[in-house]
């Protein structure tokens, strides 16, 4: 019988179809998943993990939650797709709801984080030539070192992963790369009159969820207003109540010129991106400038206020900054009573390991099968770095079960 028409593949048969017939452009972790609920997902066989890596953050409201379910499967049978060629009636409504939400003039709707990058980028730089007198073809954004903004052909122009980058050039130019979480670079790159805009995480997430100095992102947001260069926050992977509040920025009491969502804007259903900004910011982006076919569609707006209610509703921002204290106080008593974790360091939800051995060894890697051997599911970033990230819908009896998951697991290490 083909593998089409059967009812149910093991995990094995689905894992060999992809390297059969998909591009090898991901390692997964071996594990086959076929259900998620909450904090759970369930894989091929039955077996049931807490889910720790929420889709990078992108199912903070956990998987398949109803409310959210329910938009997407009522605005589908109803109207999914017009285009922007055409109103309709939900994108205003979603347009209202969002800018109100998070205090922006203007939100211009795309799919993925990516996209909302990119889109950022050209705003940016067509604010400079068209607002700030910047020579056409002059700008120039200042951006982190190790910092992680997608994959596009401009986006890692400026990245100095070596897998993103390699044999991928001609790069595109008009980026300055400093140091993250050095203030005085940023300083003194911000003396070249040509620069836009400085774009940055407010925790560098892919880099092993790096938490800067307490008070880099407020010196620098005020760096930028005195040099009147836009300061632009990518919150794709840190936004939507991850870190313990709404935004990372808020840790700071930061309000970006431009502001980047993506992941959890939909609760995972959907890819939804948006990039928010003032008016005197967003008015220079006319008809034909830019655009997505799918951006904006009604699925994706119906999906977005509903995810965006759920973070409210259910108070996620104040859950995930009650559990990250206690997630990582418990993980500090492993620290100090094995030599396998180094460090543990985050905010709210989002949290990182250090295991006490080199970028390129498998330890990391050998981890997490076993987590997963024992009922959690997490990643490995840089080789030697765990990412810790569970849905924000988890309560404090699971954290404590995933917590002695964890311990058990590197004890036995």
């Amino acid at each position: 019988m083909e593998t089409t028409m059967k009812e149910k593949l093991t995990s094995q048969e689905a894992i060999d179809l992809e390297n059969k017939y998909g591009a090898h452009n991901y390692h997964p972790l071996p594990v086959v998943l076929s259900k998620g609920k909450g904090v759970y997902v369930w894989d091929a066989e039955g077996k049931q993990y807490y889910d720790f890596l929420s889709a990078y953050s992108a199912v903070n409201q956990g998987h398949s939650h109803p409310k959210i379910v329910k938009a997407l499967t009522d605005q589908a049978s109803t109207l999914a797709l017009t285009s922007r060629a055409f109103y309709n009636d939900v994108l205003g409504v979603y347009e209202k709801y969002i800018t109100e939400y998070f205090g922006f003039d203007k939100v211009l709707p795309m799919n993925s984080g990516a996209e909302a990058v990119e889109t950022a980028l050209k705003l940016t730089r067509k604010w400079a030539y068209e607002k700030k007198g910047i020579a056409e073809n002059e700008a120039k954004i200042i951006v982190c070192e190790n910092n992680f903004h997608g994959r596009t052909t401009t986006i890692i122009s400026f990245s100095n992963d070596p897998d993103a980058r390699k044999n991928f050039g001609p790069y595109t130019p008009g980026f300055i790369k400093i140091p993250y979480n050095d203030i005085n670079a940023l300083e003194e790159a911000l003396k070249d009159n040509n620069v836009a805009g400085f774009m940055a995480e407010p925790i560098q997430g892919e880099a092993g969820v790096y938490v800067p100095d307490e008070g880099y992102i407020s010196e620098a947001s005020a760096l930028c207003k005195a040099a009147g260069v836009l300061f632009i926050a990518d919150e794709v992977q840190t936004g939507i109540a991850r870190t313990g509040k709404l935004l990372a920025v808020d840790h700071e009491n930061v309000k970006p010129d431009v502001l980047i969502l993506g992941k959890a804007i939909s609760g995972g259903v959907y890819p939804v991106s948006a990039v928010l900004a003032n008016d005197s910011i967003m008015e220079v982006i006319r008809p034909g400038e830019h655009g997505s076919t799918f951006g904006g569609n009604p699925l994706a707006a119906k999906v977005a206020i509903a995810a965006l209610e759920v973070i409210k509703d259910e108070k996620l921002a104040e859950n995930a900054e009650k559990l990250g204290q206690l997630f990582r106080a418990e993980i500090n008593k492993l620290v100090d009573e094995c030599d396998l974790v180094k460090l543990v360091r985050g905010k709210g939800l989002l949290n990182a390991i250090v295991i006490n051995d080199s970028e390129d060894s498998s330890t990391a890697w050998d981890i997490c099968m076993k987590l997963r051997d024992n009922g959690l599911l997490a990643k490995p970033t840089h080789g030697n770095i765990i990412r810790f990230a569970p849905p924000l819908v988890m309560n404090e009896e699971q954290l404590m079960d995933c917590v002695s998951i964890i311990k058990k697991t590197i004890l036995e290490f």
